[in-house]
């Protein structure tokens, strides 16, 4: 627990400086009907000791839950060896690479991270984070707006099969931008987005479509029609992809004919824990040509004087990301500690051992739709999956999910308010954490229902 040294005089003396009567007022600016009175589940005050048994309490009830849930955020294994190196001083307490004289540490591992993305995502070049999936996806959009110079329109494509809270974000970022995101529908046996669901937009100007793979419902889209779709149109196509997938799937550099322009995603799963909510980091790849409009930070190797390898910042100054509206992006930083514990997962794996794990997540998958289906649960969307299984069910999903939260299952998430033309409808995720008697557990759980 870190040490608050600051007294009420302190605060005071602080507030009476800049002019302010209370902490509340430096926070006027947000609306009140957003605001809320307290924290309903925590208590009002407590000293250290009370602190610390609460929070560890609640750890251990998180760490007691089997999780069977996904939607954008993985339970994998993580090696220990990953946080045990990435909270190391050198690491944690490293300062902001801008000054490349006492940052090198900090900027080879930026570097080494942006390789990796790179050759796993099959693109060129790829920046040195994002704040997480949802924000890069919206950042991807506004960069296709700036870099595709072939289209007025400012019309982004995006399947209904992309995460909604995706959806969600890239909407509340871009649409004060006089970008209009429009909404594609899906093909309701695949669970996919077809060219059938695409056709009504063939002679219309379209700045980019975005290609989810694999998508929110885990059904593997046609990524290479989709692809040559948009580039017969001069649209910019956007991958969002899982980034565990791609140790087996094909790369988005290698979509279609030419490759994507852009690609997107969560890099959660690569080494960071589900820790309640957070936190992630977003990555973003694409292609050389581009590079001069891609949002973030993009770190560079050199030589110095000596022909010694160096590192720094590379194609932006700093004062590009406080030019406000003028600026490429207001995303002008980078979750430095998330990378380093996802580029040292991956230097650990390596490219068998990530295969490895996206391997024993096909399989589990496999495994426990075969048993749901034999346990006359109904699978939605007949297709091979990664991670998530959508599953119809006559009670309603929250009822399922408060039930089997009592059992110390975490069941999945509830699709019906943002599918209800699914019905009851849930996603399920299995990863290769997952044992055979976890599953079957899982599947008894529900049938008793």
């Amino acid at each position: 627990m870190p040490f608050i040294p600051h007294t009420s005089d302190d605060i005071k003396t602080m507030l009476d400086a800049i002019g302010v009567e209370k902490i509340a007022d430096l926070f006027d600016e947000i609306p009140k009907e957003l605001l809320i009175e307290g924290l309903t589940h925590v208590p009002s005050q407590m000293n250290e000791m009370q602190v610390s048994r609460f929070i560890k309490d609640k750890s251990r009830v998180d760490h007691s839950l089997k999780c069977f849930a996904g939607g954008g955020a993985y339970e994998h294994h993580i090696p220990a060896a990953i946080w045990q190196l990435a909270t190391r001083g050198e690491f944690y307490t490293a300062y902001t690479p801008y000054q490349a004289e006492v940052s090198q540490g900090s900027l080879q591992v930026i570097y080494e991270f942006q390789s990796m993305m790179a050759k796993l995502t099959g693109m060129e070049v790829s920046n040195a984070s994002m704040y997480d999936g949802a924000s890069a996806l919206a950042e991807a959009a506004l960069m296709a707006v700036r870099a595709n110079r072939k289209s007025k329109s400012k019309v982004i494509l995006v399947p209904r099969t992309v995460n909604p809270v995706y959806r969600q974000v890239l909407h509340n970022i871009v649409h004060n931008q006089n970008i209009k995101v429009v909404d594609v529908d899906f093909d309701s046996t695949t669970g996919t987005v077809t060219l059938d669901n695409l056709a009504q937009y063939n002679d219309q100007d379209i700045t980019a479509l975005v290609i989810p793979q694999p998508n929110h419902f885990g059904v593997f889209e046609d990524v290479d029609a989709l692809t040559n779709w948009a580039h017969d149109k001069n649209t910019f196509a956007i991958a969002v992809v899982n980034p565990t997938s791609l140790a087996l799937l094909k790369a988005p550099g290698q979509w279609g004919n030419d490759g994507v322009d852009i690609c997107v995603g969560e890099g959660q799963p690569l080494g960071v824990p589900l820790s309640s909510g957070g936190p992630y980091f977003g990555f973003m790849t694409t292609r050389q040509k581009f590079i001069r409009n891609m949002p973030g930070r993009i770190v560079g190797q050199t030589t110095d004087l000596d022909d010694k390898p160096g590192y720094t910042l590379a194609f932006q100054a700093r004062e590009q990301h406080i030019r406000r509206a003028k600026a490429t992006s207001n995303i002008c930083t980078n979750q430095g500690l998330m990378v380093t514990g996802a580029t040292i997962y991956m230097a650990l794996l390596g490219e068998t051992g990530l295969k490895q794990v996206a391997t024993a997540c096909m399989q589990n998958c496999t495994y426990l739709k075969q048993k749901l289906q034999e346990a006359g649960i109904k699978v939605l969307f007949n297709s091979p999956n990664f991670h998530e299984l959508v599953i119809q069910t006559e009670k309603k999903p929250q009822e399922i999910i408060n039930d089997l939260a009592k059992v110390g299952i975490i069941a999945g998430v509830d699709l019906s308010g943002f599918y209800p033309e699914l019905g009851n409808v849930m996603s399920i995720c299995v990863t290769e954490t997952k044992t055979q008697a976890d599953m079957d557990d899982f599947v008894a759980n529900i049938v008793s229902l």
